[in-house]
């Protein structure tokens, strides 16, 4: 078929299955940012986990389910059904968040997160294979377009409205409209939810061979160490990424103080207006980091696509994570709150200019014969950036912002022989109280924090990707230029 005799591609285009599946994504995603908007906040201030308990809970379960499952679960739901792992995942995804709004023991946490985990791996490639069962070579452009919008979408939506109004109640509520928001997807599941395509052969056995097929071909590309070098680099970009679920929001909660924008949006809508209609003022918090970087995304995503649509992979790869990087190297300048949203908007900016690229040199330095198998195993990007990145994230932030706080203010409580202490435990909000009672300035003690060595450590990391992938395209290059 020619370009002037393809049809139209309109919304009407797509069928009933892959609206639902929009849907699915929707909720399953803002569930997930919504509760990952305040998580790690949460965990340290509500549940007085130290930031390395943290740290191991997110860079544990994050990598090796939600990012390492899918490679399985996907094969499973090809074999059993979608509406049959569907149904799975939701139950799982419900029974995580609901136990997540009702544990405070680390344990209890620690498995709560698994469950989810469980759910959220499974979830994953169930959604990404139906749309691209019922969409063909004309509307799979636009088909994947509304898919990963409707992320951004879920992403952008429930932190700004309903994480707010519930944190604001109880913080735990946060968790339970999370599972309302996944769990509930179960009725349409049942009631509307139709295979995409249909399920023959035995199921057992068929997934057993997938298995083994699976166990192979990990162990394939494990052993091709051109390709994993490739993957672990790019992967440093991410240890950045996902500060944006931990130390960014630390910083927030104890430094960034976001009362002239609080007051120039309360001066738009009318605070009146809000407190009249929703019951509070708007108030800048943790969660609203995720909706300025998804906000960001749904904004200038399709402007940045189509400047970047015909430019070489790798230099837009690099330009992608300088410009993220110096976003989070602005980061080190101030805690003014117009600086630091100016740094998350550059650093979405660098993100969504990077990353659709890294699929294209992933084709390139794939060996011809298998650019299919290892274009499945691009996911590792996410293993090896979320683990490094939620372990070191809270290791630096302890070393360079709570030590010399607590520190500072325990020295001057000692000083003044006060019965008041600070121990490892406090957080930097708690020691600001007790300075405050001692009439220690606010200004004094977060002078003490080194809030601009942090992000520049961060900043020198994406440095490093930088230099990295320069050197690999130097010295071991694709695959075809070397054909």
């Amino acid at each position: 078929m020619t370009e002037q005799t393809k049809p139209k591609v309109t919304l009407k285009s797509f069928p009933p299955t892959f609206w639902l599946a929009i849907l699915f994504e929707f909720f399953e995603r803002g569930s997930y940012y919504g509760m990952m908007s305040i998580l790690a906040v949460y965990m340290t201030d509500t549940l007085t986990f130290t930031k390395g308990q943290v740290g191991l809970i997110t860079g544990t379960v994050v990598p090796f389910l939600i990012y390492g499952l899918p490679l399985i679960s996907g094969a499973v739901a090809d074999k059993l059904g979608y509406r049959k792992t569907l149904m799975f995942a939701f139950s799982m995804l419900g029974i995580g968040y609901i136990m997540m709004s009702q544990m405070d023991a680390y344990g209890a946490v620690f498995i709560s997160m698994v469950i989810l985990g469980i759910g959220a791996g499974t979830f994953k490639p169930v959604i990404s294979g139906t749309i691209a069962k019922v969409t063909d070579k004309n509307t799979s452009t636009l088909g994947f377009g509304i898919f990963y919008w409707a992320i951004n979408l879920g992403a952008f939506l429930f932190p700004l409205i309903i994480v707010p109004i519930l944190k604001s109640i109880d913080p735990s509520y946060v968790f339970l409209a999370s599972a309302i928001g996944t769990g509930g997807m179960l009725i349409p599941t049942l009631i509307f939810m139709k295979e995409p395509t249909k399920i023959v052969g035995a199921a057992v056995q068929t997934i057993r061979q997938t298995l083994s097929e699976i166990a192979k071909k990990i162990w394939m590309v494990i052993l091709d160490w051109k390709f994993i070098l490739f993957i672990f680099i790019y992967s440093w970009f991410w240890i950045l990424y996902f500060q944006m679920f931990g130390t960014v929001l630390w910083y927030v909660n104890d430094f960034v103080d976001a009362g002239s924008l609080n007051h120039f949006i309360n001066n738009i809508f009318g605070s009146n207006w809000l407190q009249n209609s929703f019951g509070f003022s708007w108030k800048f918090d943790v969660e609203h980091v995720t909706v300025i970087n998804a906000g960001t995304i749904i904004l200038l995503q399709l402007v940045v696509s189509n400047i970047v649509k015909r430019t070489k992979a790798l230099p837009t790869m690099l330009t992608g994570i300088a410009m993220a990087t110096s976003g989070m190297a602005l980061l080190a300048l101030s805690s003014n709150i117009w600086i630091f949203g100016m740094g998350i908007i550059i650093f979405s900016i660098g993100e969504m200019t990077a990353h659709p690229k890294f699929i294209s040199y992933l084709g390139l330095i794939a060996p011809p014969d298998k650019k299919a198998t290892y274009m499945g195993f691009g996911f590792l990007y996410g293993v090896f950036g979320s683990f490094i990145g939620n372990i070191l994230g809270p290791f630096l932030y302890t070393k360079f912002i709570d030590k010399p706080v607590l520190q500072y203010v325990g020295d001057h409580l000692a000083s003044i022989s006060s019965t008041l202490t600070v121990t490892k435990e406090t957080s930097v909000k708690q020691a600001l109280v007790i300075a405050d009672q001692v009439g220690l300035s606010r200004i004094s003690v977060q002078a003490q924090a080194q809030t601009a060595e942090l992000w520049l450590i961060f900043s020198g990391i994406g440095v490093l990707c930088i230099i990295g992938l320069l050197l690999y395209q130097k010295f071991i290059g694709t695959r075809e230029a070397q054909s």
